[in-house]
């Protein structure tokens, strides 16, 4: 009895759960690239600016227009309104003095319209007046008007410069200074740094022990000496027909910056383990078919028997035998005729020996 480790060895390569396709929101020429592949970049990083003279023009006018406001149509509207109510006080005074007249019999029915028509005129002014005040004053409708006219301007400004949403590695760049851009092109791929994952294309004769949890060692080729711990996240539902693959995902349990993606790594993935297991080598199984095996049993009288054996995990040496055979049971790693007596040579398995 002895300690077994079932695992699944396979080759694989570095790729990436999320890749940000970085593009521009409107057509422009590229006026300058600050990154290349392989730039590590994180949110907010200016990665290509695009010719913005128009854009600045409309800023600085948006700018100058609410200045004008505030420094110009603001003060006059004011000067306008209280010009208005003097007037309409006036012409007021004017009309009630008339209707005293009027009542006396000192002037016409006519003059007191006149006087009438004059208030109604100077009260529609000093209402118009009072509506153009409002809206220049601070937070009024002509106010509201130019800031949105700002925020519209600084806003196209800013689609300029096409700036990084993810932390990441850049992937991908198919663009340079001097390129006409469009909505919908893919300037720039990055791979965001917290994504990272291995694809391991497994033959599907291997798959049958493999399952989602199950951890795994992880060994890029160029850097043999840093394992990496891992564990199984996904299985793709379908089998590739072309190859007789199917893709396993893994996840690494923490960020390793010397990944690039595309890189080559070793996997071994630990699908079973047993901390007391009845073993016996590889080499001693005969006619397996799935669970089932056959093996050679040296008896007490020694001649040779065929057990039939079912077996339970397999390492890279060793098979777990769960029916058939017993602890110290002496098994042949040759062929020999059943029931012929022969001479052995017992070479006991050594805890520490192969899996």
């Amino acid at each position: 009895m002895r300690p077994l480790v079932q695992r699944v060895v396979a080759s694989g390569e570095v790729d990436s759960q999320s890749l940000a396709q970085v593009g521009s929101e409107i057509t422009g020429v590229v006026k300058a690239r600050h990154v290349r592949e392989g730039d590590r970049v994180q949110a907010g990083d200016l990665l290509l600016e695009l010719r913005d003279d128009e854009q600045q023009a409309r800023l600085r006018e948006a700018e100058a227009a609410l200045q004008q406001l505030v420094s110009s149509q603001r003060p006059q509207a004011q000067a306008a309104l209280r010009e208005a109510q003097n007037n309409l006080a006036q012409v007021t005074r004017e009309r009630e003095r008339r209707d005293e007249l009027f009542q006396r019999q000192l002037i016409s029915a006519e003059q007191r319209e006149q006087a009438r028509q004059a208030e109604i005129s100077a009260r529609v002014a000093r209402d118009r007046a009072q509506l153009a005040a409002s809206a220049a004053a601070s937070g009024g409708s002509d106010e509201q008007v130019l800031q949105q006219r700002l925020a519209a301007a600084r806003a196209a400004l800013e689609r300029t410069q096409i700036r990084a949403q993810v932390d990441g590695v850049v992937q991908v760049r198919d663009v340079e200074p001097g390129d006409l851009v469009q909505p919908g092109s893919t300037l720039l791929q990055i791979a965001r740094t917290d994504s990272r994952e291995i694809i391991v294309p497994l033959d599907e004769k291997d798959l049958g022990p493999v399952a989602v949890g199950q951890p795994a060692v992880i060994i890029a080729d160029a850097f043999p000496l840093e394992a990496l711990a891992g564990e199984v996240s996904f299985i793709a539902p379908a089998i590739d027909t072309n190859r007789g693959t199917i893709d396993i995902h893994l996840d690494l349990q923490r960020p390793a910056d010397f990944l690039r993606q595309g890189m080559t790594v070793s996997v071994d993935i630990r699908t079973g383990r047993r901390d007391q297991a009845l073993v016996v080598p590889n080499d001693a199984l005969f006619s397996r078919q799935g669970q089932e095996a056959e093996v050679l049993r040296w008896t007490a009288d020694r001649q040779v028997e065929r057990v039939p054996v079912q077996l339970g995990l397999r390492g890279t040496g060793l098979t777990e035998i769960t029916e058939g055979l017993s602890a110290g049971d002496v098994v042949l790693a040759d062929q020999a005729a059943e029931g012929k007596r022969i001479r052995v040579r017992i070479e006991p398995m050594l805890v520490g020996d192969r899996e």
